[in-house]
């Protein structure tokens, strides 16, 4: 064999393994949709939906794993949670937790996610090794969206009925603090350096965010919105966040700095769930009552494309995969 046909089979290989990595490491946008009980996959790439995974009923919320390995689905009407294996798109597990499940989350590390469950009033830990329920922690009434602070020490839960937040210990599964908010709190998002979370308020009559100082579990300001807004997304350098308004078809764009809206985008109609890609680029937005999921220019703050999904998208959560390679978890 010639040395330079060596060096072409070389360089042939090590295309081979670049795309195949590449491949591995395709950003996936999970989309649940209620009313078809299914979730949509989304190659962030092309935008197109690549594959339609059955899961429970009335899926609901979504969080993906540290790694992008597993997505784990909260199904209200079946009181569980579906684990989705992200290589195979198949559902490989199904976890019964409490009385409907609304939010979930992942921890940093991927060992442990939360559950908020509406009608049991509590939240349900669940060991991802096992993939079995370990702890349940009483919170306020009617818990919905849940976040886990950065270091993973904290979880955040927004209570509906309460209108409070309840702060978790992770470390003992118990509430450390209770924070009165504004009317209805559904969305929760924690800024990536974890020192201030945005709840959103979902009452007709609020139409607020109200913005958390982790240090202090107070609220250090309030901002107006659009119409019921529900889910909250920050981007990763934490200078903006992203508001879905229920009732208003539009999403807010609020900067951290001065936490004020500079911007309101309309979408589709109904939107409730909202994600960033890894790189801050684009927002996903779910938009129930269109069947579709908005696409927008971080860049520009306009919708590029419209993608037609299930019936009924809610996508509450994180639920766009980060798929970085070298981190812990299932």
């Amino acid at each position: 064999m010639t040395l330079r046909l060596c060096r072409l089979l070389a360089i042939a290989a090590f295309i081979s393994c670049f795309l195949g990595s590449a491949q591995t490491l395709a950003q996936k946008a999970y989309i649940t949709n209620d009313g078809s009980g299914t979730v949509s996959v989304i190659d962030t790439a092309t935008n197109k939906v690549t594959a339609t995974i059955p899961v429970g009923t009335a899926p609901f919320s979504v969080a993906v794993s540290p790694n992008g390995r597993i997505v784990y689905v909260a199904n209200i009407d079946s009181n569980s949670v579906s684990a989705i294996d992200t290589a195979t798109n198949k559902v490989i597990d199904t976890i019964s937790v409490g009385s409907s499940p609304e939010g979930v989350a992942v921890n940093p590390d991927g060992n442990k996610v939360y559950v908020a469950n509406q009608r049991s009033n509590t939240v349900s830990v669940i060991n991802t090794a096992m993939n079995k329920m370990t702890a349940t922690i009483p919170v306020g009434s009617q818990p919905g969206g849940v976040a886990v602070t950065p270091d993973g020490r904290k979880v955040y839960v927004a209570n509906f009925l309460s209108n409070t937040v309840s702060v978790i210990d992770t470390a003992t599964n118990k509430v450390i603090a209770t924070i009165p908010v504004g009317t209805n709190p559904f969305g929760v998002a924690i800024t990536p350096n974890g020192r201030k979370v945005y709840v959103a308020n979902a009452s007709f009559g609020t139409n607020t965010v109200s913005v958390i100082n982790t240090a202090t579990n107070k609220v250090i300001d309030t901002i107006s919105v659009g119409s019921q807004p529900g889910g909250v997304a920050v981007i990763p350098d934490g200078s903006k966040v992203y508001v879905a308004n229920g009732t208003s078809n539009t999403v807010s764009v609020i900067d951290t700095a001065a936490n004020k809206v500079t911007t309101t985008i309309p979408v589709g109609t109904a939107p409730f769930g909202v994600a960033v890609t890894p790189d801050g680029r684009r927002i996903y937005v779910a938009n129930g009552a269109s069947n579709t999921v908005s696409v927008i220019d971080t860049a520009t703050n306009r919708v590029t494309v419209a993608i037609p999904v299930g019936k009924g998208p809610v996508a509450f959560g994180v639920f766009i995969s980060r798929a970085l390679p070298g981190r812990k978890g299932s």
